[in-house]
């Protein structure tokens, strides 16, 4: 049975550790207001450049000489795999989730025959998949985001790779597997198709519906594969980057979430230990009284 001093040790070293996930809910809480905002910023401007590549890649004539990065090429064989989590642990399941369906999308690829690579950023996703998929794992980057606030020219990092890679012909699809940032109490796993650029299902034509209305022409000066040229990598970075940005964000609302849990239950566990203790303080004082009566009715 633990003695008294046993249990002042635990409840000593569980106050501590308390005070250690108080600290970093706080600390969690600070970042997560600059990295939401960052996020929330970032997210408008991703999403009017995508709506606005979607309507012009639909109203241009597709050619041999169309930008790859519009129309692939032409197979599906290689997949690349940009997966992004975080540097840092105690975050609750932040990094396993994002991880499990990572592991899920490549079992899937690899079940229909085709060929993956990976792209790591974050050094959890480094660390969990080189285990299995080492061979894989084409480049790791850690760090992004180090100085509190995920800049463009460190996400630009990424996108060069993966635009060299493309232009090398060592992959003919491209998806990022990221943390949608949706609230604080809310970060979604998500995979999404970055190279071919993929028209979203609203600027998918419908010939039962207005068959007679015809989509706004565009001019374009100069041509049309040339704009398209510049735009398809620019969009790529900022995609890239508000996933960033959206991971950057869920991770310090997930440690905070996770913090708050642990320093609830730092609390009911001190409160069961000092209940414990005080029992078998009472239970000590008890046997001492009835040793002392016993030995003075002896006499």
């Amino acid at each position: 049975m633990p003695s008294l001093k046993d249990y002042r040790d635990r409840i000593a070293s569980v106050k501590s550790t308390k005070k250690i996930t108080s600290a970093m809910k706080m600390v969690a809480a600070s970042k997560l207001k600059k990295a939401q905002e960052q996020a929330e910023a970032s997210q408008p401007y991703a999403r009017a450049i995508g709506e606005m590549l979607a309507r012009v890649a639909d109203g241009v004539t597709v050619t041999d000489a169309s930008p790859k990065l519009l129309i692939g090429t032409g197979s599906d064989k290689r997949h690349l795999l940009v997966i992004v989590t975080s540097d840092r642990g105690l975050c609750g399941g932040f990094n396993g989730n994002l991880v499990r369906l990572a592991r899920l999308e490549i079992a899937r690829l690899i079940t229909e025959g085709k060929e993956v690579q990976i792209i790591t950023v974050g050094r959890k996703a480094r660390d969990l998949l080189k285990r299995e998929h080492s061979s894989r794992i084409v480049k790791s980057f850690t760090g992004i985001g180090g100085s509190s606030r995920v800049s463009f020219s460190e996400a630009n990092q990424v996108t060069e790779l993966v635009l060299d890679q493309f232009e090398a012909g060592n992959f003919d699809i491209c998806s990022m597997i990221y943390n949608n940032f949706k609230s604080v109490l809310t970060q979604e796993p998500k995979a999404q198709q970055i190279i071919p650029f993929e028209l979203s299902e609203a600027n998918v034509a419908n010939d039962d519906e207005a068959p007679e209305v015809l989509a706004s022409p565009y001019a374009f000066e100069p041509e049309e594969n040339l704009i398209l040229g510049q735009i398809l990598p620019r969009n790529l970075g900022v995609q890239l980057f508000r996933a960033l940005l959206d991971s950057a964000a869920g991770e310090q609302a997930a440690r905070m979430t996770a913090m708050d849990n642990a320093t609830r239950n730092a609390g009911e566990k001190i409160n069961d230990l000092t209940l414990i203790y005080n029992r078998a303080r009472q239970a000590a004082i008890t046997k001492e009284l009835i040793e002392i009566i016993s030995g003075a009715e002896a006499v």
